[in-house]
């Protein structure tokens, strides 16, 4: 892996408009391109084995949770283990999840897994994809997200229930509102009808016992861009158990991946996996040199990286009263100060491409930017 220096396109800022692209610059640009990441294929093939290998362990790790209801370890509330339990027993829908992995050159590590609501899906599927023919059409990139999603809601159609599919985020995010769009065209070329409503939005027809739009629809499947830990604090939680006929897509056996307490129980039944790195509770942390996570925090917030007796990087944000893990320190590759971190999406059950963030903290957090790559060769 390498990474070079380009020249970004003119008027770069317009070409990712076109394409739906509207929150590439923050306070600093999102979205770079005045450098690109180059892998060779056999570094492609070592991601993609790694991300359908890791995919199968995390599925054991479901069913080793349920069997053994290690709920309280990823303090899931009691309310919500009908829930999952129901979601996993009966495979309800799962699309897509993101690992995110550590590289230094010739070992990949997992840092942790979106599971549930994974963001970074449109810049991977189809911005960097579209800047790939801008800049040299002639090289290949690992992105068969677009193709995929598609594939596979065309696949789950026949097992959804009938009616609309509803495709629901908050209102006050840009970001969130493009993914889920994204999301939503996707199923629409998989010839599904489809709807979009703000979570905000749902209600509950007390009569009938379902959720409704508003225009009074019955809502009987929603993919969701809303995190499971928000939901079962939502008032409208309780009713969720109510609807016999629903799917949540994410389904709430996700909300076990996309916990970071999965990575201790990874590291207990998969010691020997090549890319896992130890990791423990809290409680049980044996480690001097660690990184230390909230089970549940966003964007890098709340994360201590801890060497010996002393912090020597940290970031404030609101999470860390559920508990904490502790992973084992792992030096990623750098250039020239700026870290990579490689998001590898499985959907539908494959490994389908990544997308790269750099940052040029020693905490990846909400200020790094996403660099696309190609394939050397």
């Amino acid at each position: 892996m390498e990474r070079n220096s380009i020249y970004a396109r003119n008027n770069w800022q317009t070409a990712v408009e076109k394409l739906g692209f509207g929150f590439h610059t923050a306070e600093i640009p999102y979205w770079k391109e005045d450098a690109c990441y180059e892998f060779t294929l056999a570094e492609i093939t070592l991601i993609e084995k790694a991300t359908a290998e890791l995919w199968g362990m995390c599925l054991e790790a479901v069913q080793h949770i349920i069997d053994h209801r290690l709920y309280p370890l990823f303090a899931v509330p009691e309310s919500a283990v009908p829930l999952i339990e129901k979601s996993w027993n009966e495979d309800a829908p799962a699309i897509y999840g993101r690992f995110d992995f550590g590289y230094d050159g010739n070992e990949l590590k997992l840092f942790e897994f979106n599971a549930d609501t994974p963001t970074s899906l449109f810049e991977a599927g189809i911005v960097q994809w579209f800047w790939l023919q801008d800049f040299d059409k002639s090289k290949d990139q690992f992105n068969s997200i677009h193709e995929k999603l598609i594939a596979y809601w065309k696949y789950l159609k026949p097992y959804l229930f009938d009616g609309t599919v509803h495709f629901a985020c908050v209102k006050q995010s840009l970001e969130d509102l493009t993914t889920t769009e994204y999301m939503r065209d996707c199923a629409i070329q998989a010839g599904l009808e489809t709807k979009l409503i703000f979570i905000d939005d749902l209600g509950w027809d007390d009569s009938q016992k379902v959720f409704v739009d508003m225009e009074d629809q019955m809502v009987s499947n929603v993919f969701k861009l809303y995190p499971w830990e928000w939901m079962v604090k939502e008032p409208f939680f309780e009713q969720m158990l109510k609807q016999q006929e629903m799917y949540w897509i994410e389904p709430a056996w996700k909300m076990l991946l996309s916990n970071k307490a999965i990575l201790p129980v990874l590291w207990e039944l998969f010691p020997n996996c090549p890319y896992l790195l130890p990791t423990y509770t809290e409680a049980e942390n044996p480690l001097k040199n660690y990184v230390k996570k909230p089970l549940l925090s966003r964007e890098g917030a709340n994360v201590q990286i801890v060497r010996g007796d002393f912090i020597t990087a940290q970031t404030k944000g609101i999470y860390g009263a559920e508990g904490f893990i502790c992973q084992q320190i792992f030096e990623s590759k750098s250039f020239h100060g700026t870290t990579p971190v490689i998001g590898s999406w499985v959907i539908g059950q494959e490994a389908a491409g990544i997308g790269i963030r750099e940052s040029n903290k020693l905490i990846t957090d909400n200020t790094s930017c996403f660099v696309p790559h190609l394939i050397k060769g």
